[in-house]
C-alpha cells in the first residue's frame, strides 16, 4: 500500500504540528476541523512554524510554499473518502474519539489505516470502534511536532503486523524516531511524565517551594529543558488531568490520581498559554 493522503482530525497544537510534517515529507494533507475559524487559525500557525524554519534556514522559501500548497483545509468528514490513512489529534476525550473513528470507519476506503494520537486511551478500545480494527493503531507524536523526534507507536490486541509496519514507515518517512509501546495507559513517555508533573503540583500544593523555584530547581538539577509547570503550562492543564484521569481509572492506582490543586487551576480555566493563564500569567509573565 502507497500512502499519498493523510487526514489529519484536528487543527490544533498537535494536528497543525502533524499536517505540518506530513506535507513537508511530500504527503498531501486533508486537514479537518469542526469550522473555518479553526481552520485558519491552524494554518496560520503552520505558516508561522514554517517561517521560524525558513529564518534559521532549516528549509528554503520554495519548501516553504510547496509545502503550504499540500495542506487542504475541510470541515466535512466526509472528504476523507480520498485519504489512504488518517491520523485523529482531536481532544483527549473517549467518546469523541469513538465518534470520529466510527465515522472514518463509515467514509474512508476500506484499505485506509486509522489512527490515534492520544496520548493515553487504549488503541484497542478506540479500534473495537470500527468495522477494521486490524488497521487500527496509536501513532503518538510529541509537542512540538516539528522540533520533537519522537513518535510512539501502540499496537491494539488486533493490529495487524501490515498495519504497524506501515505506521512504522510512515513516521520514518515523516523523520521521526519510532519506539513500540504497549496499548497500556499513557504508553510509555506520560506513564512516566505525567505522574512527575503531577507530583510538582502536590509539591507546590504542600508549600514546598515557590512554582519559580521548584521549575528551577528542576531544570539545574537534572537538566531540564523546561520545569515542569512551563511544561504543564505549554501542553494544557486540561490535558494532564485527563492522562491522569485516564491512568487512574484504567489502573485502579492512587499514584495516578490528579492533585486537587491542578483540578482548581483547570476548574478555574487557567489551562495554561492556550488560556493565557496556568500556573504562569502570560499577560504579565508572572508566576502566581
Amino acid at each position: 500500500m502507497k500512502i499519498k493522503t493523510i487526514g489529519v482530525i484536528g487543527s490544533g497544537l498537535m494536528g497543525s504540528g502533524i499536517a505540518q510534517v506530513a506535507a513537508s515529507s511530500g504527503l498531501d494533507v486533508l486537514l479537518l476541523d469542526v469550522d473555518q475559524a479553526r481552520l485558519q487559525k491552524g494554518l496560520a500557525s503552520i505558516s508561522e512554524s514554517l517561517d521560524r524554519l525558513l529564518k534559521k534556514e532549516k528549509i528554503t522559501s520554495v519548501q516553504r510554499s510547496e509545502t503550504l500548497k499540500r495542506i487542504q483545509l475541510t470541515t466535512q468528514i466526509s472528504d476523507f473518502s480520498k485519504a489512504d490513512f488518517v491520523i485523529e489529534a482531536a481532544t483527549e476525550n473517549v467518546p469523541v474519539k469513538l465518534d470520529l473513528f466510527k465515522k472514518c470507519d463509515e467514509v474512508c476506503p476500506k484499505e485506509a489505516i486509522l489512527v490515534s494520537n492520544t496520548s493515553s486511551i487504549s488503541i484497542t478500545r478506540i479500534a473495537a470502534a470500527t468495522r477494521r480494527p486490524e488497521k487500527v493503531a496509536g501513532m503518538h507524536f510529541m509537542n512540538p511536532v516539528p522540533l520533537m523526534k519522537l513518535v510512539e507507536g501502540i499496537r491494539g490486541l488486533r493490529t495487524s503486523n501490515e498495519t504497524f509496519a506501515l505506521v512504522r514507515e510512515l513516521a520514518q518517512k515523516m523523520g521521526k524516531t519510532f519506539i513500540e509501546a504497549k496499548d497500556s495507559p499513557a504508553f510509555v513517555v506520560n506513564r512516566i511524565l505525567v505522574p512527575m508533573l503531577n507530583e510538582a503540583v502536590f509539591a507546590l500544593q504542600e508549600g514546598l517551594a515557590s512554582v519559580e523555584d521548584i521549575d528551577t530547581a528542576m531544570k539545574l538539577g537534572c537538566n531540564f529543558p523546561m520545569g515542569p509547570f512551563e511544561l504543564l503550562d505549554y501542553v494544557g492543564l486540561d490535558t494532564a488531568q485527563a492522562i491522569l484521569e485516564v491512568m487512574f481509572h484504567d489502573t485502579g492506582d492512587s499514584k495516578y490520581r490528579a492533585c486537587p490543586l491542578l483540578k482548581k487551576y483547570v476548574e478555574a480555566g487557567y489551562t495554561g498559554r492556550k488560556s493565557g493563564r496556568g500556573f504562569y500569567d502570560y499577560t504579565s509573565q508572572s508566576a502566581k
